[in-house]
């Protein structure tokens, strides 16, 4: 008689499975980290900063987000003009954090189109800028922005693993550092994390959720959290990781000092310019790249228009996806 094989069947698909090697390792791979890392990170910046906040009047604060930092680390001729609004691609990750928030607190088993409803009459429901948009759409804009949010969240739940309690998984949980007593203000708000610190030993896993190609600024992004992180706590996080849904696939990083020192660096660079451009008027330098194409003065900018000219490039839109958290 032939043996018979037994065959283990794993609750998870393998991509689920691969997002679970991926994420936290063994506590034998974790770093300690020195108690006065906290002060070091917070000494370096005000030192950095200590000048352009010298500019600042009694009432003026400096608000820094990652996206405020990506901007005008771009063309600050488009930071400057900061005219954002609302419109479908720019709601459907907002709208999307929201019902996958929800999907990883319910008790019952999430139904995507259920939690993109739900998700939607909340934030319709408040008294914002962006509820006031949701309440004007019409039922073809609203079927439109229910459809691909209601994609992206099946996405997620076909690719991303059901997380245990015991590693304490948070969901838009909102960060922020004051430095020089307020007049500078670092915040953010993560939309997935996983896991605490042990002490001074790294465990924390700080994930961002993208649609799109890959970019750069997103592992820019994701430093800028640890740095807060770090201050808050006292312990970096243990590793950063862009999840994009479309893709079902996780670019992590390890966070070291090395990094931090590097995200310090681009912030205080960030703040300084920021206070030039903002508070005291210094004109704008222009920085021409693919996302000219979609920058409401380009019919008038001679540098995007000849960057543009000269370019041959049909890839896809740059801009990476979704992203709605400042």
């Amino acid at each position: 008689m032939s043996a018979t094989r037994t065959t283990v069947v794993s609750p998870l698909n393998p991509a689920q499975q691969e997002i679970i090697d991926r994420l936290r390792g063994t506590r034998d791979e974790r770093p300690a980290y020195d108690a006065e890392l906290r002060h070091h990170i917070r000494a370096t910046l005000e030192h950095g900063t200590a000048d352009a906040a010298a500019e600042l009047g009694p009432n003026q604060t400096i608000f820094v987000s990652k996206s405020r930092l990506a901007g005008v680390h771009g063309c600050e001729e488009r930071f400057v003009l900061d005219d954002f609004s609302w419109s479908i691609p720019a709601a459907r990750g907002k709208v999307a954090h929201k019902a996958i928030e929800y999907a990883l607190n319910v008790r019952e088993s999430p139904v995507p189109l259920r939690l993109v409803d739900d998700a939607l009459a909340r934030l319709e429901s408040n008294d914002d800028s962006f509820g006031q948009w949701l309440q004007g759409l019409d039922e073809i804009e609203r079927a439109e922005l229910r459809g691909e949010v209601n994609e992206r969240v099946t996405q997620f739940l076909e690719c991303f693993p059901s997380l245990p309690r015991s590693w304490r998984p948070g969901t838009e949980m909102a960060i922020r550092q004051d430095l020089h007593g307020g007049k500078i203000v670092l915040s953010g708000r993560v939309d997935l994390t996983i896991g605490v610190p042990d002490g001074l030993v790294a465990g924390k896993v700080i994930i961002d959720l993208k649609t799109g190609n890959p970019r750069a600024v997103h592992f820019d992004d994701l430093r800028f959290y640890a740095l807060i992180e770090t201050m808050r706590l006292g312990t970096p996080p243990l590793r950063l990781a862009s999840y994009y849904l479309d893709q079902g696939t996780m670019h992590p990083e390890d966070v070291s000092e090395a990094l931090l020192e590097s995200a310090a660096k681009r912030t205080i660079d960030g703040v300084v310019k920021m206070i030039e451009l903002e508070m005291l008027a210094r004109p704008p330098r222009r920085s021409p790249s693919a996302l000219c194409r979609w920058c409401p003065v380009l019919p008038n900018c001679t540098d995007g228009t000849s960057w543009l000219a000269n370019r041959d490039d049909t890839s896809d839109d740059p801009r990476g996806g979704d992203d709605s958290n400042g």
